[in-house]
């Protein structure tokens, strides 16, 4: 696998994304592209259009042109990669693909989307049945759109948008806000084991509807504990931290504690050691903490965690 698919889904839908268009979705709904997990599949499930697809499927085309689907970015940023997965179409795959990409800011109607400036991010490509391709993409600007070109018709199930995020911080000038959010440019750079799932769910936007959307690590058998470091949004000040368990009956950790950097040498303490309990949202205010740009979280001894929230202020920029 690419490096970039280690980097947040931008256009995921629990990231928020949006499918804003497309010109055609007779035989599957184009919204299913982004939507969260692998796509499943049952043979000989038929409904009123015929074969039950999970993914975006348009009708045989009998004219000249290509079929397209427009989506709005939950968490714009720098895309590094894009992945285009062809998973259960095998006699209906659309034989090219091209993705493009254009940063349209504020909202947007469709209309003012299609007069928008599009640059190409993934040229023209070959696809192959039921598979998923991987494109890197080397453009380096921000953006909040992207649009995906399938040649002539047929069905894609998933496109996957990797890249690291950038937010305009610019709204929250004089206001509180996340400063661990991967909405807000926050992002999980190291962490002791992801065994279960990925640590970068404890920072996504939204509530944790199960523990597969949170993070939990494999049991522990020695004397250490497992932890996670973050990158803040920015140099700030925390003064609220909402360690969340939910979900987690049986696996949620004993303890957790909070130390915070400034410099990546010198590490002090935000939150001492601290006990938790299963399945229940903690708050803890933090007082007189120190500037810091990235914060480690240390459960003990092991488990799970759905939500890590860092509320509030950016230093002056």
């Amino acid at each position: 696998m690419s490096g970039f698919t280690a980097l947040p889904d931008l256009a995921l839908r629990t990231h928020g994304g949006s499918v804003v268009a497309a010109n055609d979705e007779s035989f599957a709904e184009r919204e299913s592209l982004i939507s969260p997990g692998r796509p499943a599949f049952q043979a000989h499930t038929f409904g009123p259009k015929g074969q039950v697809y999970d993914g975006w499927e348009t009708r045989r085309r009998r004219e000249p042109g290509h079929d397209w689907a427009m989506v709005r970015l939950g968490l714009p940023g720098v895309i590094r990669g894009v992945v285009i997965d062809t998973a259960w179409f095998k006699g209906n795959y659309p034989p090219h693909a091209s993705v493009e990409a254009a940063a349209v800011e504020g909202y947007p109607t469709v209309a003012e989307l299609e007069a928008a400036e599009w640059v190409e991010i993934v040229p023209k490509s070959a696809l192959k049945g039921d598979a998923e391709h991987l494109f890197d993409v080397t453009d380096g600007r921000r953006h909040t759109h992207v649009r995906l070109n399938m040649f002539p018709d047929g069905g894609i199930a998933r496109l996957r948008v990797h890249g690291e995020v950038k937010p305009d911080l610019t709204l929250y000038d004089g206001l509180g806000l996340d400063l661990a959010a991967l909405a807000n440019g926050a992002l999980v750079t190291g962490c002791s084991n992801e065994f279960y799932s990925s640590p970068n769910n404890v920072i996504a936007p939204g509530l944790a509807r199960h523990q597969a959307e949170g993070w939990e690590t494999a049991r522990r058998r020695d004397d250490g504990n497992d932890w996670l470091l973050i990158r803040l949004a920015g140099a700030g000040v925390v003064k609220l931290a909402e360690i969340d368990t939910t979900n987690l009956l049986f696996n949620a950790p004993g303890a957790v504690s909070i130390t915070g950097t400034a410099d990546g040498d010198t590490w002090f303490e935000l939150l001492p050691r601290t006990r938790l309990q299963p399945d229940t949202s903690h708050r803890f205010r933090l007082d007189d903490a120190p500037v810091a740009t990235h914060v480690r979280v240390d459960v003990y001894p092991d488990g799970g965690l759905a939500r890590v929230r860092l509320h509030g202020f950016l230093s002056e920029r």
